[in-house]
């Protein structure tokens, strides 16, 4: 039995994580527990303050109780708003305070467009302009090309967590480019994880969503490969990128 930790901010869309668990099948377990995130608001001051080291401490006795393996922040905007420096530091931190290997969803992005082979992409965001002008800017220092990006301007993850198959495919469309190799749903707030095949039929691209990433690094970390059709073509691919 392989479980893989997860902390996540509140409570919008945690209900991905079980559906995952179900798909992944075999010895996984997915135990994920909730940080208090402070005002929930997609505003550069509230997200600092949400992935601070104190708040991401306070869950880790909890994960290591469960016996978890590895630790995943599973939140992008409260990791790529410290910047490229600022998240690794808050890695590290997260690694220092729970005693495992320890990443974020900002960074599982990096790596799966990586794993992919994906050199251009665009970003379908629910986040405001600036926010979201912070998440190309990280993907850019990871040595992503941001073809174009999409910004929703919606400002609290609670209404994000509202949105169902036909606002994330309606966003995903009017997100893609031409020229983009992927296209990337970078809120955890948002529920993608039973709609994955059909964003990427849709599209006729790979599709890459937070929780989706958040829980592929997570297995990334332990060295564990799962083929998962349903979760799209990341968890079907042959692996490039090494732990």
């Amino acid at each position: 039995m392989t479980a893989l930790g997860f902390l996540y901010p509140g409570h919008s869309a945690e209900d991905d994580y079980p559906r995952m668990e179900q798909l992944l099948g075999s010895d996984i377990r997915l135990p994920v527990v909730h940080t208090d995130i402070g005002e929930d608001a997609h505003r550069v001051d509230a997200l600092l303050e949400m992935g601070s080291a104190a708040r991401l401490a306070a869950g880790v006795e909890e994960l290591r109780l469960s016996g978890a393996e590895a630790v995943v922040w599973a939140c992008t905007s409260g990791s790529f708003v410290y910047g490229w420096e600022g998240a690794h530091e808050q890695v590290r931190s997260l690694a220092r305070s729970a005693g495992l290997p320890a990443s974020s969803t900002s960074f599982a992005f990096a790596y799966a467009v990586r794993e992919l082979g994906v050199r251009r992409v665009a970003i379908a965001a629910t986040y405001p302009d600036d926010v979201s002008a912070l998440f190309a800017a990280f993907l850019n220092d990871a040595g992503v090309e941001v073809v174009s990006v999409r910004a929703s301007g919606i400002v609290t993850a609670a209404e994000v967590g509202t949105w169902g198959e036909a606002e994330v495919l309606a966003l995903a469309r009017e997100a893609d480019h031409p020229d983009a190799d992927a296209v990337l749903l970078p809120d955890t707030a948002l529920h993608t994880a039973s709609w994955i095949p059909a964003l990427e039929a849709a599209l006729s691209k790979p599709v890459l969503t937070a929780n989706q990433v958040t829980v592929w690094e997570a297995l990334r970390l332990t060295s564990r490969r799962v083929n998962a059709p349903e979760l799209g073509t990341l968890f079907t691919k042959e692996p490039l990128v090494q732990a």
